[in-house]
């Protein structure tokens, strides 16, 4: 059976559980091998992956065709400016078409309801790899780092510090379905959907919204943050002078518990949203969840197939 992917909620706690519990096996299985090999089961032989870029991308890009190919597959990556629907296909009429030649659509757009119509008219799974709403692909691949890195989800102690956007939205999904807490530090007028804090909330996790970033980063296990100003957005000085405050530097990284670990998508804006002490210090986590966009993108292509 095939399945959507536009969030975390569409496969549940249980199975993003197992997603990152496949991904560690997968990936342990695969030391000391050429990147470029396929798993030993090549389970997605013959399968083929279409990738819609509409947005600019180096890890979503790499890590899902890389994914494809460590599964045993293929990829073929469409530019929006390069493909009809650069010149008004309609989205519909797409989806039909790509359903005819490939297994699986991957999109990186800018409006959530671009994918839900791609979901709506496709006749294979469609995979959410960027939204101006979510980015459930990134957190698979944070919540694998996490566990990697010796950390439980359920009751852990979280913190973002910055704006309440897109990623964000997606890791306070996370805390409802992996019930943890999660501290949002963010300026006034910069917090996040009202909606995915309420989900949350009702799932069992444990939101709080402050203004204040010592207060969310107190304690915690696990410290991340992303950048000011996403791509395409408008307003970006006054936006990075209202976010200023909520700098991750070492001064921040103290207040966090002994051990903690500062996670960052990338790419990194250095010393405005973080210092280069922390991204490149010892508690930055940050090459390892670069990576694991691999392991993470190969176990949700697996469960949208149908093969986990």
């Amino acid at each position: 059976m095939s399945r959507d992917f536009l969030s975390l909620a569409d496969a549940g706690g249980d199975m993003v559980a197992a997603m990152i519990n496949d991904a560690i096996d997968r990936k342990a299985a695969r030391q000391g091998c050429a990147k470029g090999k396929a798993d030993a089961d090549a389970p997605l032989a013959g399968h083929v992956l279409a990738m819609i870029f509409e947005k600019n991308s180096t890890r979503t890009r790499v890590s899902f065709d890389m994914a494809m190919r460590q599964l045993g597959g293929s990829s073929i990556i469409m530019e929006a400016g390069s493909t009809q629907i650069g010149r008004g296909e309609s989205i519909a009429d797409t989806a039909r078409v790509l359903s005819r030649m490939v297994d699986a659509i991957m999109i990186r757009t800018d409006d959530h309801a671009k994918i839900e119509e791609l979901a709506h008219y496709a006749d294979v799974p469609v995979i959410n790899g960027l939204t101006d709403l979510s980015h459930p692909c990134q957190i698979v691949a944070d919540l694998l780092t996490i566990v990697e890195h010796g950390f439980a989800l359920p009751g852990l102690q979280m913190a973002w510090l910055g704006d309440g956007n897109n990623v964000s939205h997606s890791m306070i999904e996370a805390a409802g379905l992996m019930k943890f807490t999660l501290r949002l530090a963010v300026p006034e007028g910069y917090e996040p959907d009202a909606g995915f804090v309420e989900r949350a909330r009702a799932a069992g996790g444990e939101i709080v919204i402050t203004h204040d970033p010592l207060e969310a980063a107190r304690g915690a296990q696990v410290v991340v943050t992303d950048t000011w100003v996403s791509m395409g957005q408008e307003g970006g000085e006054a936006h990075i002078k209202a976010l200023e405050p909520y700098q991750v530097n070492e001064g921040l990284m103290a207040q966090a518990a002994e051990g903690a670990m500062f996670l960052h998508c990338l790419p990194a804006h250095r010393n405005e949203e973080v210092t280069d002490a922390v991204i490149d210090g010892p508690q930055s986590a940050v090459w390892d969840e670069a990576e694991n966009r691999i392991h993470g993108q190969k176990s949700v292509l697996l469960w949208a197939l149908g093969k986990l």
